[in-house]
């Protein structure tokens, strides 16, 4: 159990009149307190970030007011404490000032002594926590940059959002390609948030057999089936206290889709073979890199837990939607692989960003690893087309000199083109943007041919 956000003051004193009397002034005054006769156990229901300021006598049987000052900072020494002394423990005031007290009031003291130390404390407790957040703020917005890397407008928006959402606690459903890093969002989401010291499990749905899928997921119990001899705790029960990623959700049967939308609703969970209802304390993360609103009109996916799972929906902008953001991202990942195997960093050169800024990435993110890790190896940067509609040619770029490095992408595009399969040259020679006699001067220096005879002049 934890004490409301919207208790302003806790205040401790084992006299019953004094507690009620000073607890009167404090409510009079229009600030939400909690009265308690003791400070055992206090620290555990107070949360690090918690916005109030506590207010203890020092002498108390059991944990007095120096023990309790002691736990307190050990948690946050930030937390303004303000202790009460009694006539002539003055300098037991002094150690508790030098131990880190806001303040100490003598008794007997006025009310609006009182009133003014806890006054001035909050106010100080406010510029405290507010100062944490934007600390906390820049440190998130700097660590998710490094996750996401990328400058343009989907990814600075993408990141707006997981900032947003990571700080809530609704479940979430990261929509995108195969390859655009929805795991590495997924995770951004649940180390952002208040969950971040809790276990974070991923589970791919799509590469679960059917025959195993509900015993990893909710478990199960002895007996529950054949071959089953022991307990066996399932990823929603393991993930409790923390987050749960469930990719490629759209590949669950019927059957488990039942069971996952009463997980989402109720919050509990059942293992195989067990009568038992567990309560956890989850947050899921879906991904999907279909569009689940028709796979439900299609009947292959349940709508009533579309719905349930859309509440937060997240939409990862494929790498061929974010302009430049390529290059950096390919820069990055060949320097880190560079660092890696302890080779020397290679520069992308103009023919390079060129061929990079072409391509459509169908792979994503994870397509583009790949190529910048042989990039950092020393190896041709050979592209596969076949999503482009270029008949799976591959388009390389060598290193060399400028000159060399020009001929040479030339060459590919015009290779790119030709797989194309244009009706005529004239069609070949639009698609690249220069004339028919200067497409025939370049297709002879580079050793290519337009096609059969049935391409010939007269289709020109």
């Amino acid at each position: 159990m934890t004490i409301d956000n919207r208790i302003q003051v806790v205040l401790i004193d084992d006299d019953p009149h004094l507690r009620q009397a000073l607890g009167q002034t404090l409510d009079l005054a229009g600030l939400k307190i909690l009265p308690l006769s003791e400070a055992k156990g206090l620290a555990a229901q107070l949360e690090r970030d918690w916005p109030g300021v506590v207010v203890s006598d020092i002498r108390m049987p059991g944990m007095d007011g120096l023990e309790l000052l002691s736990e307190l900072h050990a948690q946050d020494p930030e937390l303004p404490v303000l202790l009460i002394t009694g006539h002539g423990d003055v300098p037991l005031a002094v150690q508790a000032m030098r131990a880190g007290a806001y303040d100490f009031l003598e008794k007997p003291f006025a009310s609006d002594a009182l009133l003014d130390s806890v006054r001035r404390a909050l106010a100080l407790r406010r510029l405290v926590l507010d100062n944490r957040s934007l600390r906390l703020a820049l440190s998130d917005r700097n660590e998710l940059s490094a996750r996401l890397v990328g400058h343009s407008t989907p990814m600075l928006r993408l990141r707006e959002q997981i900032g947003a959402l990571a700080a809530t606690k609704a479940d979430v459903l990261i929509l995108g390609e195969t390859g655009a890093g929805k795991e590495v969002v997924a995770r951004a989401l649940h180390d952002l948030s208040s969950r971040r010291n809790g276990p974070f499990v991923a589970i791919n749905a799509g590469a679960l057999a059917e025959s195993v899928v509900e015993s990893e997921l909710f478990g199960h119990e002895p007996g529950a089936f054949t071959g089953a001899q022991k307990r066996r705790i399932g990823k929603f029960e393991f993930a409790n206290g923390g987050t749960l990623f469930l990719d490629e959700i759209e590949s669950m049967s019927m059957d488990v889709q039942v069971k996952l939308l009463r997980m989402l609703q109720e919050r509990v969970v059942e293992r195989l073979g067990g009568n038992q209802l567990i309560p956890l304390d989850i947050r899921v993360i879906a991904a999907t890199k279909e569009d689940l609103r028709q796979a439900a009109d299609q009947g292959r996916f349940r709508a009533d837990l579309y719905y349930r799972l859309n509440v937060a929906p997240l939409r990862i902008p494929p790498l061929r939607e974010r302009g430049e953001d390529a290059l950096v991202l390919f820069q990055h990942y060949a320097d880190e692989a560079s660092a890696r195997h302890g080779l020397p960093p290679h520069e992308l050169q103009p023919a390079h960003r060129a061929l990079l800024l072409r391509h459509t990435w169908p792979g994503n993110v994870r397509e583009l690893q790949n190529a910048a890790e042989r990039f950092a190896l020393g190896l041709e940067l050979a592209l596969d087309n076949s999503a482009d509609g270029s008949g799976g040619t591959p388009v390389e770029v060598v290193s060399g000199g400028l000159s060399e490095q020009v001929e040479n992408f030339e060459k590919s595009l015009i290779a790119a083109e030709l797989a194309r399969s244009h009706s005529s040259v004239r069609s070949l020679a639009e698609a690249l943007g220069i004339p028919r006699k200067t497409l025939h001067d370049k297709l002879r220096k580079h050793g290519l041919n337009f096609g059969d005879s049935s391409h010939g002049e007269d289709n020109e």
